[in-house]
This record gives structure tokens, C-alpha cells and sequence, in this order.
């Protein structure tokens, strides 16, 4: 699994949402970026991507993954 296929797929699939993407091969670091998912309350948020990526961790494609929820204004005063 490619850091750039679960970016792209979570893009395609969460609207108005960045993902940056840390990792390789079936462990993941994700952090989203969307205003509509920080806030929401953590399990929400969660839920929200894990009914995205269920297929490749049921496969074995993703291992492990861990995420970090910002809104827009976090991430860019976070640099």
C-alpha cells in the first residue's frame, strides 16, 4: 500500500477534506484536514474515515493507523 493511493482515496472519498499521509507499506499516520470533521466529536470523525478505508484493513493492505483531525486554520498556523 502506497501513502499516495490512501491519500488520493480518502480525498476522493471525504468532501472538502486534505489528507497528508506519513508511512509506508501497512502502517499509517493520517492527518485530515476539514473543518466539517474536527467538528465533529472524535468517534464521529473516526467513524467517518475507518468507512473508507474498512476494505483494506479487512484485506491486510493497512495495518495500523493512527489520525490527527485539524481544521483549516489549525494546519496553517501549525508550520
Amino acid at each position: 500500500m502506497q501513502a499516495v493511493a490512501v491519500k488520493e482515496l480518502l480525498e476522493e472519498k471525504l468532501a472538502n477534506t486534505q489528507v497528508e499521509v506519513e508511512g509506508e507499506g501497512c502502517n499509517f499516520q493520517l492527518n485530515i484536514i476539514s473543518d466539517e470533521l474536527a467538528a465533529l466529536g472524535p468517534v464521529k470523525r473516526q467513524q467517518q474515515v475507518y468507512a473508507v478505508i474498512n476494505p483494506w484493513i479487512a484485506d491486510g493492505s493497512i495495518h495500523a493507523v493512527t489520525m490527527k483531525f485539524y481544521t483549516r486554520t489549525a494546519w496553517a498556523e501549525r508550520s
